[in-house]
């Protein structure tokens, strides 16, 4: 795994701090573990700070969880730095994180890879108007429905270059796509519909008992 570092100083906030509502849920996550265990209830409450930061994790916000939780800063630091999920960087609005592993590759991700850069940039990079960013990511775990990608909490997936194009700006003009497959497949069923066990002669009248 790459070295992954916090943003530059001006890109970060001078402070932090949890909404109200979200000060009534970490207590609640805080609370599910035993008197000095704590420290377990990090990863949900960074993923929480990362949501009230607008999708990116800030230094401030590392160092205010570990603080409520009673932490060394720099062991907050390791855990937002170890896993990828966490956003060291600010993102676009719209965040979108295209599978690059092998299934996708086989079924088209290059092509939406170079959707996403002619229609938002390099990964990183974040389009003038603040609405888009994107990463190469690893599996998603929805391999049977590849190419696809996920932006923020939803999985775009049976996608080619032309329907990627249309997601992204469907977004764009603010309207809301619909996620999963962007075919006529239902789910991960087989494209066209059931292809196995549909010969009527493997399914014989039953013989009545007399």
């Amino acid at each position: 795994m790459s070295v992954r570092r916090l943003a530059p100083p001006e890109l970060q906030p001078k402070s932090f701090a949890f909404s109200k509502d979200n000060v009534d849920w970490a207590e609640k996550q805080v609370g599910k573990y035993p008197l000095g265990r704590e420290a377990s209830a990090i990863i949900p409450l960074l993923w929480r700070a990362q949501q009230q930061s607008g999708g990116w994790l800030p230094e401030a916000a590392i160092r205010y969880v570990a603080d409520i939780l009673g932490m060394a800063h720099i062991r907050a630091l390791e855990v937002a730095t170890f896993y990828t999920m966490f956003n060291l960087e600010p993102v676009g609005k719209f965040y979108v994180q295209l599978c690059g592993t092998t299934p996708c590759v086989l079924r088209g991700a290059d092509a939406l890879k170079q959707v996403c850069r002619d229609k938002i940039g390099e990964p990183g990079h974040i389009t003038k108007d603040g609405k888009f960013s994107w990463t190469e990511v690893e599996c998603l775990g929805a391999c049977v429905n590849a190419p696809m990608v996920q932006i923020n909490a939803d999985y775009y997936e049976d996608l080619t270059a032309e329907t990627l194009e249309k997601v992204l700006d469907e977004l764009a003009a603010g309207k809301t796509p619909k996620p999963g497959p962007q075919t006529d497949r239902q789910m991960s069923a087989p494209v066209g519909g059931p292809t196995t066990l549909t010969d009527a002669s493997l399914y014989p009248t039953a013989t009545r008992l007399r």
